[in-house]
């Protein structure tokens, strides 16, 4: 499956009664609340004696791709032009790889 085509099988499952201007709005709040609840599985790892529960975890970041993808329908985009402008930026900042010194002196 294609990223693009996620995004097409996941919006199959929106709900159709949220106001077109009000779709953004949920993708946000909604990612920022399963990116909490990878935080959360995070934390009663490393400070609580939890094992790291993989499989909730990938869950969890399903959850965030899904909202990703709603915030992307309701910025009429796909998925696969975000991601690309997302490399191609990446490309800029760091066009031989991640470094410290690149990473402290942005532009």
């Amino acid at each position: 499956m294609t990223i693009n085509e996620y995004q097409k099988l996941a919006m199959t499952t929106l709900n159709k009664d949220i106001p077109q201007d009000q779709i953004i709005i949920n993708a946000c709040l909604g990612l920022s609340g399963e990116v909490g609840e990878v935080n959360d599985l995070i934390k009663k790892h490393m400070f609580q004696g939890h094992p790291l529960d993989r499989e909730d975890l990938i869950n969890e970041l399903g959850d965030i791709a899904w909202y990703l993808a709603e915030a992307a329908t309701a910025l009429d985009i796909d998925l696969e032009t975000i991601l690309k402008c997302n490399i191609d930026k990446l490309k800029k900042r760091f066009p031989d790889g991640f470094s410290v010194e690149k990473s402290i002196n942005r532009k």
